[in-house]
């Protein structure tokens, strides 16, 4: 038997005639149905999961200011948004964010490096930190995210950096050398702003939540 393959608007069209699906509204159907079209553009896929790691502590402190006065390393801002797969803000996720100094090193002792963060009613949620750098147990710098919300699965997750000289400017080819990521997905480019003598590191990193 032939299958007939209809997209979604003459799914919806033909619903319509057979009387599966009903619109109560004043609007036409056909702006309904092109509403609708539009909504589902903006569906995402979900934030892949990524290790939480062993370094991970509770309680940090609510801040959006990781990096202090005189920090050494590449001064770095990561601003984002929380959403869910429907495209959906998610407004006051709690975001858990941790990561190392320049050198690769946690602070085991203390919260350096750490922070918690709250989605504002917009979804956006912004840090300064530093370029965290790489340590014999990882080969790739990265910045460990662990994000909840009422309603919603929680997110673990890392955030790895486009220009990290082991994808040798390549992550979609070489993304494979870091033995924790299945894909370049996680890997974020990095805009480079300054001078050479003050260079600043700004990076986007979007969350993307499913609902229970």
């Amino acid at each position: 038997m032939n299958s007939l393959r209809l997209g979604r608007r003459e799914i919806l069209q033909k619903c319509l005639a057979l009387g599966s699906l009903t619109i109560l509204s004043a609007a036409f159907p056909s702006e309904l149905i092109a509403a609708w079209e539009e909504r589902e553009k903006l569906a995402r896929k979900p934030t892949p999961w990524n290790e939480l790691g062993p370094f991970y502590k509770k309680s940090a402190p609510h801040t959006a200011s990781l990096r202090a006065p005189g920090d050494p390393g590449i001064p770095l801002s990561v601003s984002g948004q929380v959403l869910d797969v429907r495209g959906d803000i998610v407004p006051e996720a709690k975001l858990e964010i941790w990561q190392t100094d320049h050198l690769g090193h946690y602070d085991l002792d203390g919260y350096r490096y750490r922070a918690t963060l709250i989605s504002d009613a917009g979804g956006k949620y912004s840090f300064d930190s530093v370029m965290p750098g790489h340590y014999p147990d990882r080969v790739c710098q990265h910045i460990h995210y662990l994000v909840t919300a009422p309603g919603h699965k929680t997110i673990t997750t890392q955030l790895y950096f486009a220009t990290d000289p082991v994808f040798e400017g390549d992550p979609g080819r070489n993304f494979s050398r870091e033995p924790l990521l299945a894909s370049a997905e996680l890997v974020r480019p990095v805009v480079l702003r300054g001078d050479p003598k003050n260079v600043f590191a700004d990076v986007n990193f979007e969350l993307v939540m499913e609902r229970l």
